[in-house]
């Protein structure tokens, strides 16, 4: 509503600007009519590139009290090669279950319900929508990034809802790491959650969701940003929220992500930048 009314305040403010400059037909030039449309983009957060259209995705539930902890393994220190066991603690947050506004959010979502996404190394993630998780794990090390996510994917960013854990299983391997073989995980960091894999028919390619992870920064005109290059076309993010991508064309979508200092550097961290792709499809038909 704010925002809504703010650029309302813009539009009345520039349209009687451009009538009083505009001759006696009061008709607003073209660029005028630019100029409009820019402030008002610029106050709704919408970015315009190269066809692409970047906004907000839009307020959805929030679950201030959900909470996500580790319970096992206890002991990360002694993992050995192959599979492995994690479980996690879900507090006031209910996996499975469709979030409220799921169907409203025209973006693509899962029939299986809400879920954790699990992160090593800032890999793809894997979806799991029960609290036990088994994965096969090779030597190495390995840093853990598990959060809640809704059922659209979108995650949730309470300080409760997530885990952040490093370790090494059987052999060290700091190929990823520093000579340690840790990673300084009070440090600012960016994970990457969304987009994800192949999205077929409009319901879920007309509209994507472009989400990310941070953990020890936030973003801000003047601080930290994020740098979102989309097939080739850039867009500063200056806040952490989860933004819908339009106008998209099918086929192969690349997605990079750096997280930038207030001067516009990269940020040193191991998984800084990070580079994806998705596909988009046209449905087939039945």
């Amino acid at each position: 509503m704010k925002h809504l009314i703010l650029s309302l305040s813009i539009f009345s403010v520039l349209v009687l600007g451009s009538c009083g400059q505009s001759g006696n037909n009061g008709e607003a030039t073209a660029q005028d009519s630019t100029a409009i449309q820019d402030s008002l983009d610029a106050a709704a957060g919408i970015q315009r590139k190269g066809g692409l259209t970047l906004s907000l995705l839009g307020e959805s539930p929030a679950y201030p009290d959900a909470k996500l902890s580790l319970v096992v393994p206890k002991d990360l220190q002694k993992l050995k090669k192959g599979d492995v066991d994690f479980e996690f603690g879900v507090e006031n947050y209910q996996l499975g279950a469709q979030t409220a506004d799921a169907q409203g959010k025209g973006i693509a979502n899962s029939d299986k319900g809400q879920h954790i996404h699990f992160i090593l190394n800032n890999g793809p993630y894997t979806a799991y929508y029960e609290p036990k998780v088994k994965t096969p794990l090779e030597d190495g090390d390995y840093v853990l990034l598990a959060f809640l996510a809704r059922s659209y994917h979108e995650s949730l960013k309470t300080p409760g809802a997530f885990v952040l854990k490093q370790f090494t299983v059987g052999k060290s391997n700091t190929s990823k790491m520093d000579e340690s073989g840790k990673v300084d995980l009070n440090a600012p960091h960016l994970f990457f959650s969304r987009p994800k894999g192949k999205y077929v028919g409009p319901a879920e390619t007309e509209k994507l969701l472009l989400d990310f992870y941070l953990v020890n920064c936030d973003l801000g005109p003047d601080g930290y940003k994020v740098r979102a290059t989309i097939n080739g076309n850039d867009f500063m993010l200056t806040k952490w929220a989860p933004y819908v991508v339009e106008g998209l064309p099918l086929g192969e979508v690349k997605i990079k992500l750096e997280l930038l200092d207030k001067d516009n550097q990269l940020v040193a961290s191991p998984f800084n930048p990070v580079e994806r792709t998705a596909t988009l499809e046209a449905a087939t038909a039945p």
